[in-house]
């Protein structure tokens, strides 16, 4: 790894507000039927930026995401403002990526260009299907067609973008996401995000479920599912490099390596989280989830922090394993040992390379296999026991 990816500072921006709420989604979002103040929200995220820059003096940014919720439902001058008070208090990067999540259903071609404008040079958009009767199923607003003329719109507006697909959807065949998966990848240039669909507690999709109404594919279809994702995927020069991302070599989300790699970040905005090293501890923070609670906490504190743990040894060497493992680039058993103290079980690493669950490489990184990715909870708690 460079110098450069050992210095890695990410800033991550949630913005929380959906046009509507998705039946599987467990995520932070929140919808509002009157107009949000987007003015009082952005005056609000500069000053959580001032305080959260205050805290972490001397950093360079090297990635920002703007996630959600959707984040494209923001004015340009909004998403503007956020870019233009995270560069008045750190220095930014000359190659700073920028990402900002969008749904193809919120996306015209005048917003992306002021995107653009605004600082913005990489839009991730939640396509999730490219069939419409599976779109309807999973409660998206948009059309396929409408989901490729936004892809058609972000490929002409930026350098770098991508979108995400769910896989193992209802009454979905191997070879009808063999033929969906050739058809994203013609679109997608260079990264896609594909995630199997999991039946997340308090949502729609859960008690649906239970009530036997949502049948999802077996255990067995789902693997097919995921040899297929992978295969299709590494063939057509889209392999992964986190066990849901692929991309081709170089075009990997800077700042989603932030995460797994166990580099710091600054987590702004309702609901958002942060790892930050400060005085030499590592700072597991959390803020406020509800936007309007966290909005009136940030105007009278200048932050929505509620929640500031410090981390101890174990526990960040715990979390280096966790998210380093999810990455085909696997992990560095030295720097395992410089976080916990203690050097991972050579007995436990010999059993899982000899299930064929993980490899070491010459250099001594352990990596997962593709046989051991379907199992990966298994494998972390193992080398983590």
């Amino acid at each position: 790894m460079s110098t450069a990816a050992k210095q890695a500072f990410g800033i991550y921006v949630h913005w929380p507000f959906c046009l509507s709420k998705c039946p599987y989604c467990d995520f932070n979002s929140h919808v509002r039927h009157a107009p949000i103040d987007e003015f009082r929200f952005a005056r609000a995220f500069e000053r959580e930026i001032e305080t959260t820059a205050a805290r972490t003096p001397g950093r360079e940014v090297t990635s920002i995401f703007l996630g959600g919720g959707t984040p494209s439902l923001m004015q340009p001058q909004t998403v503007g403002a956020i870019l233009n008070s995270i560069a008045r208090h750190w220095t930014v990067a000359s190659d700073v990526e920028v990402t900002l999540e969008a749904n193809p259903t919120s996306v015209e071609a005048t917003r992306f260009h002021g995107y653009r404008s605004a600082g913005v040079n990489r839009v991730s958009l939640g396509v999730q299907a490219l069939d419409d009767a599976s779109l309807k199923a999973l409660g998206r607003l948009h059309t396929a067609r409408e989901a490729l003329d936004a892809v058609a719109i972000a490929r002409a507006a930026f350098d770098r973008y991508s979108f995400d697909l769910i896989y193992a959807r209802p009454d979905q065949t191997p070879q009808m996401w063999e033929d969906e998966l050739k058809l994203a990848v013609s679109e997608a240039a260079e990264h896609l995000s594909l995630y199997q669909l999991t039946i997340e507690p308090e949502t729609p999709f859960f008690g649906l479920h239970a009530a036997g109404k949502l049948k999802i594919p077996d255990e067995d279809v789902a693997r097919a599912l995921y040899d297929v994702t992978q295969d299709v995927c590494a063939k057509l020069g889209l392999p992964s490099y986190e066990i849901s991302n692929h991309a081709r070599p170089g075009a990997e989300c800077k700042h989603n390596l932030v995460y797994w790699r166990g580099q710091e970040y600054a987590g702004i905005g309702p609901g958002a989280h942060g790892r930050l090293d400060i005085d030499g501890i590592r700072h597991a923070i959390a803020t406020e989830k509800r936007p309007e609670t966290w909005l009136m906490r940030v105007e009278a504190q200048g932050h929505g922090v509620i929640s500031d743990e410090l981390l101890n040894s174990e526990e960040r060497a715990d979390e280096y394993l966790l998210m380093g493992l999810r990455l085909a680039e696997g992990i560095d058993p030295m720097r395992y040992r410089a976080l916990s103290g203690r050097s991972l079980d050579p007995r436990r690493i010999e059993i899982l390379q000899d299930e064929g669950a993980i490899v070491v490489d010459p250099d001594g990184r352990v990596r997962v296999t593709m046989q051991g990715f379907p199992v990966l909870d298994a494998v972390v708690a193992d080398l983590a026991a």
